[in-house]
């Protein structure tokens, strides 16, 4: 096979040729880390998802979202209810309700004591309330600076009502001390390797959805939305309502990646939801670039290993040093690690794997182009 069929042939099944790449790393990454490095690894990956969703939602969408915690934390704490609930068993109730003398656990603790509708709840909770946020937000006109500001308001006003609501959700402690995971042992390091791969394909999952998405015509309308809402509105879309599937499914994503964060860390507390954990979780996007497919994912990780590994050489300057890559970043490479993507296209034209396979996959792309063109004009 020459380098033209190679280029063809790499066009047509490059989905499914990064989709073996990303299993093969996951499977790799056991074999090479330890227990505790495995866990950063999961802890990153939840983080991830909430990366993965920012991308959409704001990348695609134009939507900066600023608090995102707030689903991260809502899907958290439906998973951490569930878990304690299990721990404890039928009848009891956590020592922390005990200490006020609570004998029975709350009515919506209850909802989530059966693991079917807690592993629905961890995504479809944040989706329901992205999307009465988004339906009252985006309906009335409401987006840009002023939709930043009010999600991040939001997210600390989730923040302020877990710590007052002390008797049912921890306080400022959270939730914590959990045993098992639907059945399996938590301090088992076969149980962990467990964890991991589940956040691992949950990940790779988010991100095949987004990419679907990005190629389908509901990607088309997003960005149709993102750079000409006034336009949409002329040939009858509803820029609302568009706005509030792409904000929910980012929504779905992070309380997906709220719930998994549970097991792997072991605890939830309004600490890691807040304001600061929430800027923290678009830093990621920033650096690696939020308008291409990885650089949300890749960003994270990168963000989240640096802070790692930066508190425990610098633990009293490490901040400062997170905050001067973030600095360095926006000033040099605005758009993120993602600005470079243009390297790789250079790179397969010198080695002629651009040729007729993109030519041709042009040509289809003007194509559907300008079908989708004149199914709008009809």
């Amino acid at each position: 096979m020459n380098a033209t069929g190679i280029g063809a042939f790499y066009l047509k099944y490059k989905p499914w040729i990064g989709a073996v790449i990303a299993i093969a790393l996951i499977f790799l990454a056991p074999a090479v880390l330890n227990v505790y490095n495995l866990g950063l690894l999961s802890k990153y990956l939840c983080y991830a998802m909430v990366a993965i969703g920012i991308g959409l939602a704001w990348g695609q969408g134009g939507m900066l979202t600023l608090g995102q915690g707030l689903f991260f934390g809502l899907g958290a704490y439906v998973m951490a209810i569930h878990m304690k609930l299990e721990d404890i068993g039928p009848g009891q109730v956590p020592d922390f309700m005990a200490q006020y003398g609570i004998t029975q656990v709350p009515g919506f603790w209850e909802l989530f004591r059966n693991p079917v509708i807690a592993v629905i709840g961890v995504a479809a909770v944040p989706g329901a309330i992205a999307a009465i946020l988004g339906l009252a937000v985006f309906g009335r006109g409401v987006r840009g600076a002023y939709f930043a500001i009010l999600s991040q308001a939001l997210v600390a006003a989730f923040a302020v009502l877990l710590i007052g609501q002390s008797k049912t959700t921890g306080g400022t402690n959270g939730l914590n001390d959990f045993k098992g995971f639907f059945g399996y042992d938590l301090t088992d390091p076969a149980n962990k390797r467990m964890i991991y791969y589940i956040c691992a394909f949950l990940t790779l999952a988010m991100v095949l959805i987004v990419y679907w998405i990005r190629r389908s015509f509901m990607g088309n309308l997003i960005i149709g939305v993102r750079d000409q809402e006034n336009r949409m509105k002329f040939l009858g879309y509803n820029p609302a309502s568009i706005k509030v599937f792409a904000f929910s499914m980012a929504a779905m994503f992070a309380g997906i990646g709220g719930a998994m964060f549970v097991p792997v860390v072991g605890i939830i507390s309004p600490s890691d939801i807040s304001v600061t954990p929430s800027i923290l979780m678009l830093a990621g996007v920033v650096i690696g670039g939020r308008t291409t497919l990885l650089g949300p994912l890749v960003g994270t990780l990168i963000i989240r290993f640096a802070e790692t590994q930066l508190s425990e050489a610098y633990p009293s300057a490490w901040t400062y040093l997170e905050g001067l890559i973030f600095i360095l970043v926006i000033a040099f490479v605005p758009m993120g690690l993602g600005q470079f993507k243009g390297v790789w296209p250079w790179i397969k034209d010198k080695l002629g794997l651009g040729g007729a396979g993109a030519i041709g996959a042009g040509t289809a792309d003007t194509t559907t182009g300008v079908a989708k063109t004149a199914t709008v004009n009809a």
